[in-house]
């Protein structure tokens, strides 16, 4: 009777102890901020509320909170935002957004933030990269870069750094209860190319690649100063680069293929971002 009882108490105690683990995962209020990388454009369906964002109900912050059964869930990512537009309202061709960091309340349990790439000009730097005639008829973009000796895009990337510092300060202000991560960007070339399949000439794309592996980098080292975790979207999307054919690729080229905008994650790519950030988030 003794040992039945105590076979009793112990299962109770290991229900008790597992009930917080499970409820929390069970009552997240996640709020999702961003740019186009994580809003998703074009990715069906776009969701009606700020149609000018080019948000997606299938991008990578929907499927998290679906898959950690978020209680609550905010998602205000928004194409074209970069670290200003935390702060104040951003113009869209279909109006104007509230502040991302006003999505944030004390309750707030779940941050993800991807933000950045507008800061430093990223969709400007890839379209420059668009090359329909190889040398010496086309020109190397990777050449207007280099000013005074200095490659102005690691320029950019190194003034971003103070901002992603202030950025994550004032959302822990805002959001004090919050596991915060910062998510970073995807691969966007192989090594050497793929040209003419992608018109980006070899030394172009080793210079694409060479340049986000050094803004991605910037990322994770401001993270983990910041005390906030760090998602890498780099290493899982190698091979599934806009080199890739239809099927296997998560983010698309100039002309895509599936609905998405170029350069941007598919539904695909979202579906595969969506496992990666759902396992760090739920420290698996």
């Amino acid at each position: 009777m003794v040992r039945r009882m105590l076979t009793v108490l112990a299962a109770a105690a290991l229900a008790l102890g597992l009930a917080p683990a499970a409820q929390a995962a069970q009552s997240d209020v996640y709020v999702a901020l961003g740019d186009s990388a994580a809003s998703g454009p074009l990715v069906p369906n776009q969701v009606i509320p700020d149609l000018g964002c080019w948000r997606s109900d299938h991008n990578y912050a929907h499927l998290t909170a679906q898959a950690i059964g978020a209680r609550t869930f905010r998602d205000v990512t928004c194409s074209g935002a970069d670290t200003g537009d935390m702060y104040q309202r951003q113009s869209t061709d279909l109006g104007s957004v509230a502040p991302q960091l006003d999505a944030l309340s004390q309750d707030t349990t779940l941050v993800t933030v991807q933000i950045g790439a507008n800061d430093v000009g990223l969709t400007g730097f890839i379209e420059d990269c668009l090359n329909l005639l190889p040398p010496p008829v086309g020109d190397a973009c990777n050449d207007d870069y280099i000013v005074d000796g200095q490659d102005s895009w690691r320029v950019k990337t190194d003034e971003l750094r103070s901002r992603l510092t202030t950025l994550m300060g004032d959302i822990r202000a805002r959001a004090p209860q919050a596991r915060i991560f910062m998510v970073g960007y995807a691969t966007y070339a192989p090594p050497n190319g793929c040209y003419p399949r992608v018109p980006i000439i070899k030394a172009d794309a080793n210079y694409i690649r060479a340049t986000l592996q050094y803004f991605n980098q910037m990322l994770a080292e401001q993270a983990s100063a910041a005390g906030v975790g760090f998602i890498d979207l780099q290493t899982p999307s190698v091979g599934h680069d806009p080199c890739a054919s239809p099927g296997v690729r998560w983010i698309e080229p100039y002309v895509p293929a599936a609905p998405a905008a170029p350069f941007h994650p598919n539904a695909l790519g979202m579906s595969n971002f969506a496992t990666v950030v759902t396992a760090s988030v739920s420290g698996v």
